[in-house]
């Protein structure tokens, strides 16, 4: 690992942006430094391992790092490197301190998951209104420090949207999706629905609702659980900002997977939380080297089923000593089971929270359950993501912070939407559902890895997935040109290739994007491949060997 792996810093560039790369690396190890993800006296990374960790000159961050020098943030030291200043003078503690006007956390206009607000900066701007007011209470200052955390997480955590293409993660088989049935459902349910409905709800949830999800997961997942203990939520982003607000202060250490998925970072970080990126190996999550990271983090994150974006399946060894761990320190462990009901190959393990518990025959035996596990779910990937309907399974003890952090975010989630779910699940028609789209799902996997051992060998391997929604093809050799050709490149270059992919019209997420520091084997693409026909999928292999054969020739 190089030395920006060894400050834990995720920086990612957004290459399609119009704001230079030098603007974007000052931008973002400005912002590292406010919010304490970058201590005082920190050492920065040498420019040219940084260069080459981001695949850029090293001019340009050289440039970036004298930028910082000349406005204080950070002081070099002659043969010795570059270090974070002991302490920041007050004018630049500022959010918006040396940046440009049009940049989002001056502007307010930011991107990503902490946008500002884009109908309010204009007002600032003009020197009108309340915001003119509020800025002449606070002399340069736009946001809260918050908000410039916020504005400075990377647009790239935010999931693409409009119509999906090939391999776009996430997306299930829509098209097998039984809308008759759904919308029979939703027919009865709106004629003529009781005014209860038509008012505020329970935040938790509605109750049926959170029967049906307490039996599936019961029956499907081993989760322990009854019904008082779900908290209906609006998908599983907002299940993971709760656990943010409800376990996590600032500067609180919070372990996460490395790769891992950028909306649990960006949540953890917006709310102040120092992230401690934990190397994910064959086994999943390597607890013994979270141990040595950070002994007493408060949190950590992991996927156990199916981890994103790798597919490793966490082993019971590594599940049981995370759970030691958490016992032993008294820490919480979030357990994002996003796509857990599909598995297509070995037998399955239960979920992390009924293991702590002692539910089912794997938790039994356990001693003591610890309860320290919050269980995460969604149905935006067993059903179609723009339900936003997902949830997340408690200790008793949290149940009530959890729904009032639920009520203060949003109220809770629409009721006529929860009434029909909660008949699709109790009707039979989620089991139903779930073993048609196993089938598809597996026959869509193999589909897909079969295609690129016959067209794209010596540039991507693959295997067929034996879980989840996606795959993730590695480069061979780490560039993405067939093996013995000249120019191969770090393992950044999957970046390089990922924009190959997009101009040939497919959409394949580079691996390096998932890392915090830069990574430590070959590079790949993470390729959703379950909500796409086979048809589909081959056309899309074609186009993509087409788009390497021309950046080979390039």
């Amino acid at each position: 690992m190089g030395e920006a792996g060894a400050v834990g810093l995720y920086l990612p560039l957004d290459l399609a942006s119009r704001a230079p790369l030098q603007e974007q690396i000052y931008a973002g190890l400005r912002s590292a430094i406010l919010d304490g993800r970058l201590l005082p006296g920190r050492r920065l990374p040498a420019s040219r391992a940084l260069a080459a960790d981001l695949g850029v000159s090293r001019n340009t961050v050289k440039g970036a790092y004298l930028r910082l020098t000349g406005e204080g943030y950070v002081r070099g030291r002659t043969g010795s490197g570059t270090y974070v200043v002991p302490e920041l003078p007050e004018a630049l503690l500022r959010p918006d301190a040396g940046l440009p006007a049009d940049h989002p956390v001056s502007s307010g206009t930011g991107g990503g998951f902490g946008g500002g607000d884009p109908e309010g900066a204009p007002e600032r701007r003009k020197g009108g209104g309340s915001g003119a007011r509020a800025e002449d209470e606070r002399p340069g200052r736009s946001v809260s420090l918050r908000g410039a955390r916020l504005a400075g997480i990377p647009a790239k955590v935010a999931v693409a949207t409009g119509s999906p293409r090939p391999f776009r993660p996430g997306m299930p088989a829509v098209d097998a999706f039984p809308w008759r049935v759904w919308s029979r459902i939703t027919a009865r349910r709106w004629r003529g629905p009781p005014r209860r409905w038509l008012a505020y709800g329970d935040p938790a949830g509605y109750r049926p609702l959170r029967e049906a999800i307490a039996d599936h997961l019961r029956s499907a997942r081993a989760v322990s659980c009854s019904w008082e203990r779900v908290v209906v939520v609006s998908g599983s982003q907002q299940a993971l900002d709760l656990c943010a607000r409800v376990l996590l202060d600032p500067g609180d250490e919070a372990w996460v997977e490395e790769p891992g998925y950028p909306g649990a970072k960006g949540a953890f970080s917006g709310a102040g939380a120092k992230l401690v990126p934990v190397p994910v190996d064959g086994e999943g999550l390597d607890v013994a080297a979270g141990e040595k990271l950070a002994p007493g983090a408060r949190l950590a994150f992991v996927s156990p089923s199916h981890q994103y974006p790798t597919g490793v399946t966490m082993s019971l060894s590594r599940r049981l000593a995370l759970l030691d761990w958490a016992g032993r320190r008294g820490s919480w462990v979030v357990e994002d089971d996003y796509d857990g009901e599909y598995r297509y190959a070995g037998a399955p393990l239960p979920a992390l929270q009924g293991l702590d518990e002692g539910f089912g025959e794997a938790g039994a035996g356990r001693g003591p359950s610890s309860g320290r596990v919050v269980y995460v779910g969604t149905f935006s990937k067993v059903l179609y993501p723009s339900l936003r309907l997902g949830f997340l399974v408690a200790p008793p003890d949290l149940v009530e912070a959890f729904v009032v952090a639920k009520e203060l975010a949003d109220r809770q989630a629409p009721t006529m939407e929860q009434a029909v779910l909660a008949d699709f699940i109790s009707e039979g028609h989620l089991a139903t559902h779930l073993r048609r789209t196993r089938a598809l799902h597996a026959r869509r996997g193999e589909a897909l890895a079969s295609a690129i051992r016959t067209r794209m060998d010596g540039l991507l391997e693959a295997e067929p997935p034996a879980a989840g929604l996606h795959l993730l093809a590695r480069l061979a050799g780490g560039s993405g040109r067939r093996k013995g050709s000249e120019g191969v490149g770090p393992p950044q270059d999957d970046r390089r290739a990922s924009e190959a992919a997009l101009r040939s019209g497919v959409e394949a997420l580079p691996l390096s994007a998932f890392h915090a520091g830069p990574p430590a084997r070959p590079g790949g693409l993470v390729l959703g491949y379950a909500g796409f026909t086979e048809d589909e999928i081959l056309r899309a292999v074609e186009r993509l060997e087409g788009a390497f054969a021309a950046r080979g020739r390039g």
